[in-house]
């Protein structure tokens, strides 16, 4: 579903951050001689980097790596 009409910049605007993320630290840093070269090292980066340790303001701008032992201890605690 759509949040406005096309060509509002609110639009797709998380989309567009990670992809200028993903552009801007890994893509445009080097020459990519094939798909399957820059395919592989992009799913690398998503899965090694991006999603369990990038900051998250949601998370108090901690990465899931340092938050979920926090949260772990927090309810040892109150149990």
């Amino acid at each position: 579903m759509s949040v406005g009409r096309k060509g509002q910049c609110w639009d797709n605007a998380v989309a567009e951050s990670f992809f200028a993320t993903i552009k801007a630290e890994l893509v445009d840093r080097q020459a990519w001689p094939t798909r399957a070269g820059v395919h592989a090292v992009i799913f690398e980066w998503i899965e090694g980097w991006y999603n369990p340790r990038r900051r998250h303001s949601g998370l108090g701008y901690l990465g899931p790596d340092e938050f979920e032992p926090r949260v772990a201890e927090v309810e040892v605690a109150v149990a």
